[in-house]
């Protein structure tokens, strides 16, 4: 009887199973969308050849009228799945006005079926490995594929025989117990396999959906009103944060998208997700209309939709009534704990209420100053609302830091998380920006263990890992900051778009992988400054100059201005930068301000200006208030002008000993 095979194909790290409905990368299952996967296995099948997009069309939507939109996000998504960036297409290629090609070198795999082996029929030979047919070749494109092991042409079934000189009655029963043995040593393996197996299918399958809740847009012309748009798509987003089943992208990630024209392709594209939520509202005196509808995105069919009609003093049910329906459509499955604390909430006082989402509003424009004084407002009409004190605690530190507010800021910050969670023990937003502040100030060792509590209740939380890779890089674990920060990005690509950066990195001396590594936008001050700070270590002064001063010119705040002293330094212009550094200095010390990686910041800048007597006294700081990366230390080139001093040498020491206790305590 003819063995029959299955057919499969490989590709670098990839390996894609069309039988199987399976693409894994290392071993590691890929999700990936029907369409999203009938389109790969398209590009795979015909690799090397321009394909158009009727044919395409034809191949993967066959009778059905679908616009080019939904190709182009299917191609986006592919290019994230097989982790390509822009400017280096590894695999596939967009020939403009054509089609596309997928380049990468392709080795086509027929395996044995699986029910013929289990039948006991012989296999006649390998795994058979052949190239595809290409009519170009890049072996750099992808990595090298390695054939499958030859297997034995042995029957599976043939008897092994016993010699006759072994088979006495005592040796047989000896056999015999060997013989259970290892077959239970076998079978338990097995099981043991198909158990971990199992396991690892449900916990990669738990992440259902990938959802964004866009602004809910204004359609009356009372621009008073606009604030409601973001903030009732943050509560939302707020209220279906536990649920493990469903990655939400953060309010961060849709807050530019408040006052612009949304093209629903293209958002979701830029946001990676396969499932949008919209809506509009209109506020006429006491009475509020909201009509949204739950959207997916590769069929563009509308998975639900619906107009809730209530009192303007009933804003708190919104969140309630939306959230159930994004459940329902999406045919979730919640877990009793997911249920517990995705109910119905306390009731809060509706003008407390409405005083919270003008605040959260705020924060998302980081107008901090006019957020607190809206969640004070909020706090002083109801003072038992647990988000609002979590929201103020943020706006309060980020005030802190960022506007030079200082340690008054930072005490009210950690007076308003922990009465946070005093009214709602283990909520998400407070505890993630309680450990914010805990590393910011100084006590890292006490953020890690809540991040890692928190971490248990939210797994598939984006934020807490990046906040734990934060946590690891003020205490030197450099690798394991990236890891933690890599898995995040894993669960969400766009949790790096709050202004997060991945420093480690760039502690590693690893500075291509900095700058690939920092958000794409580059009109925010943050990552300017960033960016330059990258380039200015890869010794690309005038670019570096370019982004510092351009960071500094579009909001003067601390990062900013350390970037300013360095651009001062590269034209030559060294008492300008050290000025520059010791009015940061200045205010630091005056008001408080707990932020000792930018210290440390201050500190190479001085260095690199030529003043050591105050690079070591910033060092110092950094390190007393709780920025400890010892190997960084070591091996920054930017300190390098105090590297022989002894004062340097005692500050190392300080900082090895806090870096060695962290390091034995929690690794």
């Amino acid at each position: 009887m003819e063995l029959k095979t299955e057919r499969f194909y490989e590709c670098g790290p990839f390996r894609l199973e069309p039988c199987e409905h399976r693409l894994t990368r290392n071993g590691s299952p890929v999700p990936l969308a029907p369409k999203a996967f009938e389109l790969l296995v398209f590009l795979v099948q015909n690799q090397g050849r321009l394909v158009t997009k009727d044919q395409i069309m034809q191949a993967v939507w066959p009778g059905s009228f679908v616009e080019d939109a939904n190709l182009t996000v299917s191609i986006s998504v592919l290019r994230r799945a097989l982790g390509e960036k822009d400017g280096d297409l590894r695999y596939i290629e967009t020939v403009p006005k054509k089609g596309y090609r997928f380049t990468a070198s392709v080795k086509e795999v027929r395996s044995p079926d699986k029910d013929a082996i289990a039948t006991g029929e012989e296999a006649s030979g390998a795994a058979k490995a052949t190239p595809l047919p290409s009519s170009e070749t890049n072996s750099a494109l992808a990595s090298p594929v390695v054939d499958e092991e030859q297997v034995s042409s042995q029957p599976l079934n043939a008897p092994v025989p016993i010699a006759p000189e072994v088979a006495r009655p005592g040796r047989r029963r000896w056999m015999a117990i060997s013989a259970l043995v290892i077959l239970a040593c076998i079978l338990l393996v097995v099981g043991y396999s198909a158990y971990r197996k199992r396991a690892s299918s449900r916990h990669l399958a738990a992440v259902q959906h990938s959802l964004a809740i866009l602004p809910l847009r204004n359609v009356s012309q009372n621009s008073n009103d606009d604030f409601l748009g973001f903030s009732l798509a943050d509560a939302v987003i707020t209220r279906l944060g536990p649920v493990t089943s469903l990655t939400v992208r953060p309010s961060s990630a849709i807050e530019k998208y408040k006052t612009q024209t949304v093209d629903l392709p293209k958002v979701a594209a830029e946001l990676n997700v396969d499932t949008l939520l919209t809506g509009t509202f209109i506020h006429d005196g006491n009475d509020l209309r909201i009509t949204y509808q739950l959207i997916d995105v590769k069929t563009e069919k509308i998975i639900a939709r619906d107009m809730i009609n209530l009192k303007y003093d009933k804003l708190l049910t919104v969140q309630d009534n939306v959230t159930q329906q994004i459940i329902k459509g999406l045919e979730l499955n919640l877990t009793p704990s997911e249920e517990a604390q995705i109910k119905p909430g306390e009731p809060v006082n509706p003008r407390a209420y409405e005083y919270y989402l003008r605040g959260v509003d705020l924060v998302g424009s980081h107008d901090f100053p006019m957020a607190i004084k809206m969640l004070e407002k909020s706090s002083e009409i109801d003072p038992n609302y647990a988000l609002t004190w979590a929201y103020l605690g943020q706006s309060y530190e980020s005030a802190a830091s960022f506007e030079f507010g200082g340690v008054e800021l930072y005490r009210k910050a950690e007076t308003a998380y922990e009465r946070a969670l005093t009214l709602q023990p283990r909520q998400l937003e407070a505890s993630m920006f309680l450990a914010n502040l805990l590393i910011d100030t100084g006590k890292v060792e006490q953020a890690v263990p809540l991040l890692r509590e928190t971490l248990k209740n939210n797994p598939n939380n984006a934020a807490l890992y990046w906040e734990l890779g934060y946590a690891y890089r003020f205490a030197g674990m450099l690798r394991e900051s990236v890891e933690q920060c890599e898995r995040a990005l894993q669960i969400d690509p766009l949790v790096k778009g709050n202004g997060a950066v991945l420093n480690a990195y760039l502690y590693l001396g690893e500075y291509d992988k900095f700058l690939r590594s920092l958000p794409e936008a580059d009109d925010a001050a943050f990552i300017l400054f960033y960016r330059g700070f990258g380039e200015y270590h890869l010794k690309k002064w005038d670019v570096a100059a370019k982004d510092f001063d351009r960071a500094y010119t579009l909001d003067p705040t601390l990062y900013t201005q350390i970037g300013k002293a360095f651009s001062e330094g590269i034209a030559r212009k060294n008492p300008e930068g050290l000025e520059l550094l010791r009015q940061l200095e200045d205010k630091i010390q005056k008001r408080g301000v707990s932020d000792p990686e930018a210290t440390y910041k201050i500190a190479q800048g001085y260095a690199v200006l030529g003043d050591k007597v105050s690079a070591l006294r910033m060092l110092r700081a950094s390190i007393e208030h709780g920025f400890f990366a010892y190997p960084y230390f070591m091996n920054d080139p930017l300190l390098g002008s105090i590297h022989g001093e002894p004062e340097f040498q005692e500050l190392m020491s300080i900082a090895n000993q806090r870096y060695t206790a962290f390091k034995n305590r929690f690794f």
